[in-house]
């Protein structure tokens, strides 16, 4: 697309770049046929986003764990779902695509029998804690032409797809630093359950933005991570940390917190090039800030403030693993991308 192609009112409509994940086609027009495994992820609940789609049949649940289960009865989100075994749903007729909703430390393997029974995974972040699984998952699911999407966040944000556009455009010149804040305030329960993870708060929510980091700046030469204990609490949980990443000619800094009061309202990224910045905040109800030294392709010169559609997480996750699956699109994140992503943030939270 050329610079005078593109306007201001057109930017969520441009096509992403396809990347080299597979494309495999199914049945045009007829529903996914798509099920869940596990109940105990943080973001299990989008599976009402599936139900709600025209694109998708949910035909099965799994949670073996009882008590998980017997909270998930309780929750909208799962009603009137029939509950069976994962080896149940696995050789439901028909399946095509699983979602990966476990505990981050049962996730491996719940997607590694689902690439194994042939199907498409939606797989919730972080991608545990094994680079070897994880490679291993990947290739398996490249040698089937299987998808793996991971569960980050900002993917089709509004805000994000801006930035892409403009990356691709060339209008912000040359990248020399990416700065990203991803903090809320855990409760004293969920911190428990997060000090299983030796990662800290990089690994249960840095890696949302770093995804992005990575989308913008590639693979780091050198990665640098600091931990710190910085709450009152008295667990072990890294509360407080810090990315650095090194690149030939740019900086990108990642700081995640369990600590910060109001945090979703600071949660940012912005990036900064030699022709131009783009500040997105906050990002769960983005808007962004852009800045040009030159008028670009309806975007003046200075400073503008761009009001940004309303943004429902998931949604367009769906939306977009369908036309995937469908042979409509390639995949705007690649394996290679997945793996340098799983890659810098185990480097990070120093499992590397």
């Amino acid at each position: 697309m050329t610079t005078q192609g593109l306007s201001r009112r057109h930017f969520l409509a441009a096509g992403s770049a396809a990347s080299a994940a597979a494309v495999v086609r199914s049945r045009p027009n007829a529903p996914i046929r798509i099920g869940q495994i596990g109940t105990g992820h943080a973001h299990a609940t989008k599976l009402s986003v599936y139900r709600q789609s025209r694109d998708y049949e949910v035909v099965g649940l799994v949670e073996p764990d009882p008590k998980l289960r017997e909270s998930a009865e309780r929750q909208p989100a799962f009603r009137d779902i029939p509950w069976m075994t994962q080896e149940e749903l696995l050789n439901q007729p028909g399946l095509q695509a699983v979602l990966v909703e476990t505990r981050v430390r049962d996730s491996l393997r719940a997607a590694a029998a689902s690439i194994d029974a042939g199907c498409h995974v939606h797989l919730d972040k972080p991608a545990g804690e094994s680079l070897p699984a994880f490679e291993k998952l990947l290739q398996a699911a490249e040698s089937r032409q299987l998808l793996v999407q991971l569960g980050y966040m900002y993917r089709y944000n509004p805000g994000f797809r801006l930035l892409h556009e403009l990356l691709r455009e060339g209008w912000l010149g040359d990248i020399f630093t990416v700065h990203a804040i991803m903090s809320k305030v855990v409760e004293p329960t969920d911190r428990l359950q997060l000090v299983e993870y030796r990662g800290g708060m990089l690994f249960e929510l840095g890696c949302h933005v770093l995804d992005q980091v990575i989308r913008v700046l590639g693979a780091p030469q050198r990665v640098h991570g600091y931990a710190r204990h910085s709450g009152e609490q008295r667990d072990s949980l890294k509360d407080n940390m810090l990315a650095v990443l090194e690149y030939p000619r740019a900086l990108a800094t990642v700081n995640s917190t369990a600590l910060e009061i109001d945090g979703g309202s600071r949660r940012h990224f912005t990036v900064c090039g030699s022709e131009g910045t783009l500040h997105i905040q906050p990002l769960d109800s983005p808007s962004a800030t852009l800045t040009l030294n030159s008028a670009r392709g309806g975007w003046k010169s200075g400073t503008q403030h761009i009001a940004l559609p309303a943004y429902t997480r998931y949604v367009d996750d769906a939306a977009d693993m369908a036309r995937i699956i469908r042979g409509e699109k390639a995949s705007d994140y690649s394996y290679q991308h997945d793996l340098t992503v799983q890659t810098t943030l185990l480097q990070a939270c120093g499992l590397l």
